[in-house]
């Protein structure tokens, strides 16, 4: 009889990792950073252009890369010490990126994924670290924000101690962690759920994986190799933020708009001149802002940089809300133009009043001037 295959041993010990779990939260603190004077106000750094997987001469540049900050640890009640930095991207999204370092097999790893994903609250303890030091570099601010907007993400980076995996034989083996990890849950998951997590992966060599889903990330790859995955998860999330912003922004405008068209009297359409003007600024600052959130970093000529972004832009939710907002701008440029119409309907009715009224009083004159 042939040995049992080590693979299949209950004796066999798991395969050990390392690497480490990023814990990333970010807030919407205003509409626009001054980068240069910030980094006179905080002892701060550009930060660096993401460094490729392979050797063309293709890569990802910020057109105004992001300002960073050293954060003191981040001690948790369990003891465990997470090292930090904050980073100000000049569209008005701080983020907060902890780290701590990681070493021991599946089972321990799906456990502290179930536990940080669903039972920590990150957001409760980074805040008042945040805004002590936005309030610092208020002077760089534009146009600060009352009521912070947030979002938390958390990036698993793992890599075997031996040699490592291939793609194949990782998903094969571990498909089934790698899924309760994404998901944050440590009960088996079925295999239709485990396969649709599976779905949104990409790599790059044989050897190393990228698993996106709407809340986490696992990472199978080298320190380098990683580092260009998390810099674009991480953007592409602060474009979530953003998206949502201006997408509550615009429903505030347009319930606005709604309750004044819904004013009545003989002036309601006089005043409609002034809220179209207001809501046309509007619409070309929201569109500015957009625009440079948008283009804010480059995908020159690394396609595989470009689709990895538009994975994880596509799990979190980006172009979903960036669909909502070209909607609700397409309905408030819309309802512009009536208002507009209508204005020029009532100054069209205001001016034949006004010559019927110049020609009455000229006919009163003349049948006056006969009379005498």
């Amino acid at each position: 009889m042939s040995a049992a295959p080590a693979s299949t041993s209950p004796l066999a010990p798991q395969p050990s990792l390392s690497g480490s779990v990023l814990v990333l939260i970010q807030f919407d603190v205003c509409e626009e950073i001054r980068l240069d004077q910030l980094r006179q106000a905080v002892n701060a750094r550009a930060v660096e252009q993401p460094r490729i997987k392979h050797s063309v001469p293709a890569y990802v540049r910020y057109q105004r890369p992001p300002v960073v900050e050293p954060l003191d640890p981040l001690i948790l009640s369990g003891g465990e010490r997470l090292e930090g930095e904050i980073k100000y991207y000049d569209y008005g999204v701080v983020s907060v990126v902890y780290q701590l370092a990681f070493s021991g097999n599946w089972e321990s790893l799906v456990h502290l994924a179930s536990r940080w994903v669903w039972d920590m609250d990150f957001a409760s303890h980074v805040e008042p670290i945040v805004r002590p030091r936005v309030e610092k570099a208020e002077a760089a601010m534009i146009k600060p924000y009352s009521r912070w907007l947030s979002e938390d993400y958390f990036i698993f980076h793992a890599r075997d101690e031996g040699e490592g995996s291939s793609t194949a034989d990782l998903t094969r083996d571990h498909g089934l962690e790698i899924a309760q990890i994404v998901r944050g849950d440590q009960l088996r998951l079925s295999q239709g759920e485990c396969a649709e997590v599976l779905q949104s992966r990409i790599s790059y060599y044989e050897n190393d994986l990228a698993v996106i889903g709407w809340n986490a990330a696992f990472l199978y790859d080298t320190n380098a190799g990683a580092e260009t995955a998390i810099q674009l998860i991480e953007y592409a999330n602060s474009q979530l933020l953003e998206f949502r912003h201006y997408d509550d922004l615009l429903t505030g405008i347009l319930a606005n708009v709604y309750d004044s068209l819904e004013q009545k009297g003989r002036l309601a359409r006089w005043r409609m001149a002034r809220s179209a003007t207001r809501l046309h600024a509007v619409l070309l600052e929201i569109g500015e802002l957009t625009e440079r959130a948008d283009n804010s970093i480059k995908f020159l000529s690394d396609m595989f940089a470009a689709r990895l972004y538009r994975l994880a832009a596509a799990k979190v939710g980006v172009p979903d809300y960036k669909d909502l907002v070209a909607q609700k701008l397409k309905t408030a440029e819309d309802l512009y133009q009536y208002m507009v119409e209508q204005f020029n309907q009532a100054r069209g009715f205001f001016l034949e009043i006004i010559v019927v009224l110049i020609l009455l009083i000229e006919l009163i004159y003349l049948f006056r001037g006969h009379s005498m």
